[in-house]
């Protein structure tokens, strides 16, 4: 039989209302037997998501060595959604033992994720279903990376005999036994997660969008939908701003070419988005994917003449932005240039000028300069390496909005073309190059 792992985001656990379309959405498919939930996101504009209100308890915590009144907030959400629900749950003990354990642990970590625990324990109180902590079964390697055959093995163990199961998304147990999370939006690779160790068929992730678009709504008025793309387009995709998915939420599934299925909560009839491995992909007929964008980045443009007979030279470089713990994004070059180019946040205060004094008496360029408040455009697709002509329109495109690329970059496979603009014309360019490719 068909197995069904669904993850739903924090919109779809916002309140008691969205949790009951949860259950009927699950209830509907008999293969939908694993699931893996987000804390309560925003409920209106305005609103507070549950784990900035746990953030703020940990803020409290620090200063007092409590967190009575902030969590306070908390306490109140929880306690209105299970009153919605209307279900049987002693949600006050359960809150009085997590305000506890917040104190015991003192833990921002520990705090974020429980926004996600209590929300999993209402969830599988609502279905009837096996609630099982992901502190149990998701384990951190000592450098902080997962644990796959670990974690696999003790899901797979941990699910054995449930006719349902509930888990709590963003979080896992490092070597120490504390517990950690992923990063913004890792409840999506939670669910990966779980796909891959009980062998799903299928991961659902729902959400409140009916799938991927071309690009980003509020620059383009009603974008094309995209009906499927590969794993590869969406990490491109999805690290370049779209935030449908979290971007390393395939590497689990990928492995075992488990399809993922982008789906909207709140418009369940919808056909949603399936990003599928390369094997079971099938190009639309379009040139173009999608496009998108992500401002804020910082480029050091680096000359030296014979560069390219001078072994080691590119190692030098990239050795001082090791050193200085920088990770690279891309490095597009030349015979006598080449420009590395990094993520203005992790450059901040007197790290920029240390690299820069750094790659001076490593490397001995001839110049080296740098270009800031650049933003990258990402423009993706398989049916662009079989399509003549498909640079030159971009590049008219930009040149038609009176857009200057001050970088560019195509990688071997011709998947994507990433031009790097100044931040005030990202929006612009997204624009022009979507009007070229989909009228």
């Amino acid at each position: 039989m068909t197995l069904k792992v669904c993850k739903f985001g924090g919109t779809s656990m916002a309140d008691g209302i969205a949790m009951s379309a949860v259950k009927k959405i699950i209830e509907s498919d008999e293969k939908r037997k694993f699931i893996v939930v987000s804390a309560p996101g925003k409920r209106f504009n305005g609103d507070t998501k549950v784990t900035d209100l746990l953030y703020a308890c940990y803020d409290e915590l620090k200063e007092k060595g409590e967190c009575k009144a902030a969590f306070q907030s908390v306490r109140k959400r929880f306690e209105s959604i299970v009153k919605e629900l209307n279900i049987e749950m002693d949600i006050s003990s359960v809150l009085d033992e997590t305000e506890e354990r917040l104190v015991k642990e003192n833990s921002s970590d520990f705090t974020a994720s429980r926004g996600e625990y209590l929300s999993a324990r209402i969830m599988a109180q609502l279905l009837g279903a096996k609630f099982i902590d992901s502190e149990d079964v998701v384990f951190f390697k000592a450098d902080g990376q997962l644990d796959g055959e670990k974690t696999y093995k003790a899901i797979s163990a941990a699910v054995a005999g449930a006719e349902k199961a509930v888990f709590p998304g963003f979080y896992g147990k490092d070597v120490k036994g504390k517990v950690k999370t992923f990063s913004r939006g890792g409840s999506d690779i939670s669910g990966a997660i779980v796909a891959r160790a009980v062998n799903a068929s299928v991961y659902e992730n729902w959400t409140d969008v009916s799938g991927f678009l071309a690009c980003d709504p509020r620059i383009v008025d009603n974008p094309r939908k995209i009906k499927n793309l590969s794993y590869k387009e969406l990490r491109e995709l999805s690290y370049m701003g779209a935030n449908v998915l979290h971007s390393e939420s395939i590497f689990p599934v990928r492995k075992a070419n488990i399809p993922i299925v982008i789906k909207n909560t709140f418009r369940p009839e919808d056909e949603g988005t399936a990003i599928l491995p390369i094997s079971q992909y099938k190009p639309d007929g379009n040139v173009v994917t999608g496009i998108a964008g992500k401002k804020n980045f910082t480029v050091i443009l680096i000359e030296k003449s014979h560069m390219n007979s001078e072994i080691g030279f590119i190692r030098k470089v990239l050795s001082v932005l090791e050193r200085e713990g920088v990770s690279i994004e891309h490095i597009p070059s030349g015979i006598d240039t080449m420009s590395v180019v990094v993520d203005s946040d992790e450059i901040e205060g007197y790290k920029l000028e240390q690299i820069i004094e750094g790659i001076k008496n490593d490397a001995e360029p001839d110049v080296i300069r740098v270009m800031e408040n650049v933003a990258l455009i990402a423009t993706v697709g398989h049916g662009m390496s079989s399509s003549i002509g498909t640079s030159a329109r971009l590049f008219n495109a930009m040149a038609a909005a009176n857009i200057n690329a001050k970088m560019i970059d195509q990688g071997s496979s011709e998947l994507n073309i990433i031009v790097g603009v100044k931040n005030e014309d990202c929006e612009k360019c997204i624009a022009a190059i979507y009007h070229e490719f989909f009228g």
